[in-house]
């Protein structure tokens, strides 16, 4: 497998990822999935999901503009939908998954489609300086996308494979930095480490795990930020905390979360202790209110993690999307689900 890096890269840890016969394997062993549970999964997800799994009231979206991004001080944060989120660090714009598709799947009839439309299009965003991927999956690496930012992106920062994936796309190969966990490189004053999760890859049928999935710590300075990319819950969160916490801002999946796949995604509870265990200041949850990817009501993942917040005294936000978050002035932002499922509640008394 190729892969293409800078210079700058050096390694962190002496513990890398696992690749066994061009498949790469979690730390922790993960229960493979039977034929009769992913069967039994597949039909409960397409015949017997509750109607509350979407919403039926507009999402809030606060629009932006290139100009006014362009005027926002520096750390400023962006939720634009699902894991994607639009960071400004020393006046330069990085994005995490960016996903612009209308659905997140390989096919833009079928699939799981966006409860709101992106608080800004792909052609108005200013120029990205990094766009940082978690894995491979429709959520979060989107073909299009990726194409449409080719020219005003500088670097393209991927776990293995996934760069390898870009490049057979048509992007530049002088763009493209991949990275082992616990290796990281520099790109304008900001550190990048790619660092563990517990998750898994795969784009079609036949090929599952052949590239890389990963966390990623960016390191400004004195600002530390966390990006979880997905993951389930695992002891890699209090190693990474270890190594590089406190951080000041940590963007944890919270949603698409299952019993029945426990070992890839992470109940809210685990969420909350993940955040705990990388020694995080502000959480704000991401991986959801844009998708429907599970059979939990799409408000359930924002209830959660706020009600478990609250009640362990731990600072956190939940802005809308669009809505501004700075690193370094934060505040909590507003509950702004419970006036969508009001709008569906007056509605169905009026």
């Amino acid at each position: 497998m190729a892969t293409t890096t800078s210079p700058a890269d050096t390694v962190c840890e002496p513990e890398s990822s696992r690749q066994v016969e061009g498949h790469f394997k979690n730390h922790a062993p993960v229960q493979r999935e039977g034929f009769r549970k992913m069967v039994r999964i597949m039909w409960n997800m397409i015949f017997h999901k509750p109607r509350s799994t979407r919403p039926t009231a507009p999402v809030p979206v606060q629009t932006l503009t290139q100009a006014a991004l362009i005027a926002a001080p520096n750390h400023s944060i962006y939720r634009l939908g699902h894991s994607t989120v639009l960071l400004k660090l020393r006046d330069k714009f990085w994005i995490t998954d960016p996903v612009f598709a209308e659905r997140a799947s390989p096919v833009q009839w079928a699939g799981p489609k966006r409860f709101h439309q992106p608080p800004i299009c792909l052609e108005d965003l200013p120029p990205i300086e990094a766009v940082i991927l978690s894995h491979d999956h429709y959520d979060h690496l989107d073909y299009q996308a990726v194409l449409k930012l080719a020219d005003k992106t500088n670097y393209f920062l991927t776990p293995l494979g996934v760069g390898d994936t870009l490049i057979k796309w048509g992007i530049d190969a002088s763009k493209v930095r991949q990275m082992d966990w616990w290796q990281g490189t520099e790109v304008d004053g900001i550190r990048f480490i790619a660092t563990p999760s517990q998750h898994f890859s795969g784009r079609g049928l036949f090929d599952g795990n052949s590239t890389l999935w990963a966390s990623w710590v960016m390191i400004d300075g004195d600002t530390r930020i966390f990006f979880s990319g997905d993951s389930g819950y695992f002891d890699g969160f209090k190693r990474i905390g270890e190594q590089y916490g406190p951080f000041d801002l940590t963007l944890m999946e919270t949603g698409a979360y299952n019993v029945e796949w426990p070992h890839v995604h992470m109940q809210p509870e685990q969420t909350l202790q993940a955040h705990i265990d990388l020694k995080g200041r502000w959480l704000l949850p991401i991986h959801n209110g844009t998708f429907d990817l599970s059979m939990h009501a799409w408000y359930e993942p924002f209830d959660r993690i706020l009600a478990l917040a609250w009640e362990r005294n731990v600072s956190i936000t939940t802005p809308q999307m669009g809505e501004a978050f700075n690193v370094m002035h934060p505040q909590r932002g507003s509950a702004w689900w419970y006036e969508v499922e009001q709008q569906v509640y007056q509605q169905s008394v009026g």
